[in-house]
């Protein structure tokens, strides 16, 4: 009787040749590591559609994201564009002063009263305007009619694409001094209120425009994520007894969860960055005191003022402070055991 040339199984295959078989693509051939992982030439060319798809995208982040960092130079001279046409030669034709600007702004009573301003505007957007967009698509999410539903998520996400021109005229006819609830109130003898132009209530006005222009954003995410939550798990959280709320706190928060964590980690390293246009626009109505916030200090100093290494300083120090506090919520976020921005 005639044997087979082939084993039968692993053992078989150690008995008959005292070693342990080499799979295909294995370290011997070069194309897995030792931890059974693709090389990296067998990636590249299992995934070269990919990257070249993505090839376009990269090239406009470096351009565009990576290549201004070297400019931050600037933060370190005392800067002259007007040496020569050419911004590098500006930069190198231009004296070093060291830490001078770094020393000049920490001393700043104005610096100061900016990195005040927009850690309170922070605080209060992420208090009263991070939960909104969760609560309205909770609320969308349990209307029955999808007719229903896809009008009022088209509504509520109108805003969004008008611009902060469009957003703060809105609000000036309607909140400003010669607005329509002024206009009511004196109607009715009442003085008149002008919101638009009160310091005491910027922040909160700041707030609220950005509620109204934004949450439909948000509102977006959230749908798209509670579309991924099976259906079975409401029917069997259901049978077992549990009622909306129950349902809501059980099984539609839970799914939310990710999504949560990773626009939280990405909104705390947006901490520092408020809405540059946004509060430009209405600075000169409430005055500096209360509407600075880092980037018009970034803009006034470099851009009106023309001390560009003093500005650039500033820049840099709100760069550095928002990759820490990137860093750091996107650990807590790995503690709570989620994702966050990228896996540990």
């Amino acid at each position: 009787m005639s044997h087979s040339t082939v084993p039968r199984s692993r053992a078989e295959a150690e008995d008959s040749t005292g070693k342990t078989p080499v799979a295909s693509g294995s370290a011997g051939t070069g194309k897995k590591t030792k931890a059974g992982k693709l090389g990296l030439g067998v990636r590249f060319r299992r995934d070269r559609v990919l990257i070249l798809m993505t090839l376009p995208a990269v090239l406009l982040l470096l351009v565009f994201n990576y290549l201004p960092i070297l400019g931050n130079i600037v933060a370190f001279q005392d800067y002259d564009p007007y040496v020569s046409d050419n911004g590098i030669v500006s930069m190198l034709h231009s004296a070093w002063v060291g830490l001078e600007n770094f020393q000049q702004i920490f001393a700043d009573s104005a610096f100061w009263n900016a990195v005040k301003n927009t850690l309170v505007l922070f605080f209060l957007q992420l208090v009263l305007f991070f939960p909104i967009p969760i609560a309205l698509a909770l609320l969308i999410n349990s209307v029955v009619r999808p007719r229903v539903r896809a009008l009022s998520q088209a509504i509520l996400y109108l805003p969004h694409f008008f611009s902060w021109v469009l957003v703060i005229s809105v609000f000036q006819q309607i909140f400003g001094g010669a607005g329509l609830l002024s206009q009511l109130l004196r109607q009715h003898g009442y003085d008149g209120l002008d919101i638009m132009s009160d310091p005491s209530t910027f922040k909160f006005l700041v707030t609220a425009e950005s509620v109204w222009k934004d949450a439909g954003w948000g509102i977006i995410v959230f749908l798209a994520a509670l579309a991924s939550v099976s259906p079975d798990l409401y029917e069997a959280a259901a049978m077992d007894g549990a009622g909306r709320w129950r349902r809501m706190w059980h099984v539609t928060l839970p799914a939310l969860r990710p999504v949560i964590a990773l626009l939280l980690v990405l909104r705390v390293g947006d901490a520092l960055t408020v809405g540059f246009e946004q509060i430009l626009l209405q600075r000169d109505a409430v005055g500096p005191g209360a509407a600075e916030v880092l980037d018009t200090f970034v803009w006034w100093n470099g851009v009106r003022n023309q001390d560009f290494g003093y500005a650039a300083a500033a820049g840099l120090i709100k760069g550095v402070v928002s990759l820490g506090l990137v860093l750091a919520a996107n650990k807590v976020a790995h503690l709570m055991g989620e994702q966050g921005v990228y896996k540990k």
